[in-house]
């Protein structure tokens, strides 16, 4: 079933299609065949009209596998992957049974109310819709239903008392313990921990890495695809990207680019094409990766945490030791710099008492300000930078930790 506006003959026409039929009707001008076609879309929607519908007996199941699997050669493998991955885990098992003909905006916010009391992330119910609402506005297309049940359910997915996702970088003594721990007990997985904390690149650019698009002269890599479940494909937001390469990342992977050489002449196979390869001279495996990172934090005794949240660590390194957001939205491969301000914005260094002095008038110009009476704390001040001396470990204490109260990105 569908429902068109159309122009022609000097007049404006409202335009029903049901079952391979077709039936004008003309209707005064613009504005008014407008809302007459919006009066019937909303009814056929409550189905007022009680018509049968086209293709009544095909499920949702089966007309999402088709959609799936037809969309595959036009979409990235990750989106492909997000879209199986929600229908498999959270759609199907509600609706899969249903009639697409069938469904409803009842049905959707249903949906919706489902997800919420699994308390799953409010973005997580964001993409479950989204990836519905994808799928219908094909079953529209096909005039399966006369309009998407699913579209414009933002006012059911607003977030309630959910807190943001805490995003925990390491701060830089610990990630200098981590690659520590790493170059003594793990030297496998060491250059590819150093590549993630210097470059700041996802681990599926990371597992993609090529020799061919590492430039020792220039010292930059040069991100262009990336590894998702398996199967090659751009990186995300298809954005290609060079990325600053420091002296010693560099040495780390000429190091390693000697080492694979050697191992390939002494068994008489050709060495690797990717940097960061396993015992058969392949990309690794997304999961035994994570696998191995969580042993060099379990080894190094610290607190577990994503191995994405090593990206998060080199962009908020980069910022504290004052570099321009712009430069990290290059190195990070953001599609905007607003993305950048919204997940790191907060750590630019800002706390500028003097910028707020100017806005005071010059009333008092040789004023100072006041000074608090000495305390029992001038006495802790006075250790301070003795404290600063301390570590453990060979660990530079740290004052604070910093958390990122963002979405991953």
């Amino acid at each position: 079933m569908g429902v068109k506006v159309r122009f022609r003959k000097d007049a404006w026409w409202v335009v029903v299609h049901h079952q391979r039929r077709r039936k004008s009707k003309r209707v005064g001008d613009r504005e008014t065949a407008l809302r007459v076609a919006q009066t019937i879309r909303e009814k056929l929607a409550r189905g007022e009209f009680n018509l049968p519908a086209a293709g009544s007996g095909q499920t949702l199941s089966g007309y999402a596998g088709a959609w799936l699997q037809a969309s595959q050669g036009s979409l990235k493998a990750s989106s492909h992957a997000f879209y199986d991955r929600n229908l498999r885990a959270y759609i199907l098992p509600l609706l899969g049974s249903r009639q697409v003909s069938s469904l409803r905006r009842q049905d959707a916010r249903d949906l919706v109310a489902a997800l919420r009391e699994k308390n799953l992330r409010v973005a997580t119910v964001r993409g479950i819709a989204r990836t519905l609402s994808t799928i219908l506005s094909q079953a529209v297309e096909d005039d399966l239903l006369p309009a998407n049940p699913a579209l414009r359910l933002g006012r059911y997915l607003r977030a309630g008392d959910e807190q943001k996702r805490v995003i925990d970088p390491l701060i830089r003594g610990e990630a200098l313990h981590l690659l520590a721990v790493a170059r003594e007990h793990f030297p496998r997985w060491h250059p590819l921990l150093m590549c993630a904390l210097r470059t700041g690149m996802r681990q599926g650019e990371l597992l993609a890495l090529r020799w061919a698009d590492v430039d020792f002269t220039g010292r930059f890599v040069g991100v262009n695809r990336s590894l998702v479940r398996g199967i090659l494909t751009t990186p995300k937001n298809h954005r290609r990207r060079r990325v600053d390469m420091s002296g010693q990342l560099a040495d780390t992977l000429a190091t390693l680019q000697r080492r694979q050489r050697q191992e390939a002449l002494e068994e008489g196979t050709e060495r690797p094409k990717v940097v960061f390869a396993s015992n058969e001279r392949t990309m690794l495996d997304e999961a035994n990766v994570r696998h191995a990172f969580y042993r060099v934090l379990e080894k190094g005794k610290m607190r577990r945490i994503r191995f994405h949240d090593l990206r998060h660590t080199f962009a908020s390194l980069l910022i504290q030791q004052g570099e321009s957001l712009a430069y990290v939205k290059d190195q990070m491969g953001h599609s905007s710099i607003q993305v950048t301000v919204d997940i790191y914005g907060h750590l630019v260094p800002g706390g500028n008492r003097a910028a707020v002095d100017r806005l005071d008038d010059d009333a008092q110009p040789n004023a100072t300000p006041a000074q608090p009476d000495a305390t029992d704390d001038d006495a802790v001040n006075d250790v301070s930078p003795l404290l600063g001396m301390v570590s453990r470990d060979g660990i530079e204490p740290s004052t604070r930790r910093l958390r990122v109260c963002c979405s991953a990105n």
